[in-house]
């Protein structure tokens, strides 16, 4: 393949390269929502700990040398952060959306007071999968290097998509969401679902934190999320709360935001800074499209409202 060759395919290998690294954080962070969400719970506050999640997987690892540790440590954090979450709003009168936004602050702020240490040092990053190692192109190689977090989320995809239509498990989180006095009237306690969903959730949220600061960007800094978290919420409603859906909008919204790098990559020099802003755009369209007074969208639990 000639320089010509390259440059034509250059584009859309980077492209696809970055939509993989891109899309990482977003498929965990969504899956996590989703799941949260069928139970009949919001989650707003997983942008804090998806912040959070990086901070504590960056300091961990730097301190036991092992990138792994780093993501167990992520995961427990998350798990904590949701837990916490799903505990507040077992109270009557308490507001989803208001403790979620709470959280959020108290999340992205305890991880820059904790994070400050480790702004420098350098953590192990977490091992990617050369599936282009049979190119001699260095730009195939580069696009199909595959780290296994990508891979794990299309497999817990799938694994979820499955569990939500055949387990009983998976039944009981869409019972309670659905209807709480249909829950009730099967034995079911939905509060303790409810919360038990939102900290698998947070763990998940967590898990894409770790993501960020272990492998891509691969560093703790205090921007380390640019809003993945709450973009993560409109991607779940733009998926219809099918986990198999978000898989696919996570990748849509990783190629969106690797686009501006993508044109970078290849010498555009002007213009291409005005792509950083197509996922933010992408999440405005969509809640713009989701949002009606007068309809409800297909596949909502039926729980599911900012009202309770």
């Amino acid at each position: 393949m000639d320089a010509t060759e390259i440059g034509l395919w250059g584009v859309p290998l980077a492209v696809l390269g970055g939509a993989i690294r891109v899309s990482t954080p977003f498929i965990f962070v969504s899956l996590g929502e989703a799941i949260t969400e069928r139970s009949g719970r919001i989650n707003l506050g997983l942008e804090g700990t998806l912040v959070f999640g990086a901070m504590t997987a960056y300091a961990v690892a730097v301190m036991t040398g092992s990138p792994w540790l780093g993501l167990i440590a992520a995961a427990f954090a998350g798990l904590c952060f949701g837990l916490f979450h799903g505990w507040i709003c077992r109270f009557p009168k308490v507001n989803d959306i208001a403790v979620g936004i709470a959280l959020m602050l108290f999340g992205s702020g305890l991880a820059f007071f904790f994070g400050k240490p480790f702004i420098k040092p350098k953590a192990p990053n977490l091992p990617a999968i050369p599936f282009g190692g049979w190119f001699d192109i260095p730009q195939v190689q580069a696009a199909l290097d595959v780290n296994v977090l990508f891979l794990i989320g299309a497999v817990l995809s799938v694994i979820l998509w499955w569990a939500f239509r055949n387990t009983r498990a998976g039944l009981i989180v869409r019972v309670v969401g659905d209807s709480s006095d249909a829950a009730r009237a099967m034995g079911l306690n939905p509060d303790t679902v409810r919360l038990l969903a939102t900290g698998v959730g947070g763990a998940l949220a967590g898990i894409g934190g770790a993501y960020l600061s272990l492998y891509y960007p691969g560093s703790w800094t205090e921007r380390i999320s640019s809003g993945q978290g709450l973009m993560a919420v409109a991607l779940v409603i733009f998926a219809r709360w099918n986990p198999l859906g978000c898989f696919a909008a996570a990748l849509l919204f990783g190629g969106a935001g690797a686009l501006g790098p993508a044109l970078q990559s290849v010498g555009v020099t002007q213009g291409y800074y005005m792509f950083y802003a197509a996922p933010y755009i992408l999440t405005l369209i969509i809640m713009i499209a989701t949002s009606s007074p007068t309809r409800t969208l297909a596949g909502a639990p039926g729980e599911l409202s900012i009202t309770k």
